[in-house]
């Protein structure tokens, strides 16, 4: 899996240089002509993670690798992506244009009700691209042309502006059917593997005893990525030659041994926020895995 780009590496790569503000905003929004960013020399996009939100207006024939899915766009389509999965798109013409805007969370707080991942376009396992018509291209193509207005000039409460034209965007696409133009990838199985992967990698580290490790079967993660699990687990076990569950133990019998070697917390502390209802089961997993149990390899 390619790591996750950040937004150092986005303008780096994209235009070799970074805002002065970049390290001390958390709350970084900036927006973007499609075309100024394509061309001669151009980087391609990478199929990884980013650690910031983006919703693109794309026009043209453009193929949109999705965790596990693609969609396919003729014409123009408003695709929304998140940190928490994987994409990367390719074009299949040459007349490209449209507009993007990059963003971190934060920059939303306390300003939307609930958190940007709830939301039906953001969420793992969601729908996140919505295809336009005209009227609504045009309507959509404002208010990215009152983003980049916005953004050069120097009202005291832009931000605040910008904040509502992307509310505006939001709502917008709520307001719409997503696209269902969905087919599936050649390369599906390895992009599921990548996705499930991520997913399951981004519950850990644990770092207090009340945080708690929820997806811990096959079907918690089906679920969040809207794959049956046949599919999941058929997926894994033909990219890696271990099945979910193998994977999921694993990761949690490291993660016990990390918490019991490194941490003062008791085994009723850690056996909780592994997600183990009953000490007794934290107990038979950690030495069915690593034929000790919790008390005897704490004190090794």
């Amino acid at each position: 899996m390619t790591k996750t780009e950040t937004l150092e590496d986005f303008y780096k790569k994209k235009f070799n240089w970074l805002p002065d503000n970049l390290q001390q905003d958390i709350g970084h929004f900036n927006v973007f002509r499609l075309e100024d960013c394509l061309g001669a020399g151009a980087v391609p996009v990478q199929y990884s993670r980013r650690d910031f939100y983006k919703i693109s207006l794309m026009r043209g024939e453009i193929v949109y690798h999705y965790a596990d899915k693609s969609i396919q766009v003729a014409g123009s389509a408003l695709v929304f992506f998140n940190p928490q999965v994987p994409y990367t798109w390719e074009s299949l013409s040459e007349d490209k244009t449209g507009f993007f805007c990059i963003f971190k969370e934060a920059f939303f707080t306390q300003k939307i009700r609930g958190s940007l991942h709830e939301l039906p376009m953001f969420r793992v396992g969601g729908k996140p691209a919505y295809l336009l018509d005209k009227q609504q291209d045009e309507q959509v193509s404002q208010l990215f042309g009152k983003m980049m207005d916005e953004i050069n000039g120097d009202y005291q409460f832009k931000y605040d502006l910008l904040r509502n034209y992307v509310s505006e965007l939001i709502h917008s696409a709520l307001k719409m059917q997503p696209s269902e133009t969905l087919h599936q990838h050649p390369d599906a199985k390895s992009r599921i593997t990548a996705v499930f992967s991520e997913l399951l990698e981004r519950q850990f580290p644990i770092e207090s005893p009340t945080q708690r490790f929820k997806l811990r079967s096959a079907s918690d993660f089906a679920q969040h990525l809207s794959v049956h699990v046949n599919h999941l687990n058929r997926s894994i076990r033909e990219t890696t030659g271990k099945t979910t569950t193998d994977h999921i133990a694993e990761r949690l019998a490291s993660e016990a041994k990390a918490l019991l070697k490194h941490t003062d917390w008791n085994i009723s502390e850690i056996s909780y926020s592994l997600g183990f209802e009953e000490p007794a089961h934290f107990n038979y997993f950690f030495k069915k895995h690593t034929r000790l149990t919790p008390s005897t390899f704490r004190n090794v």
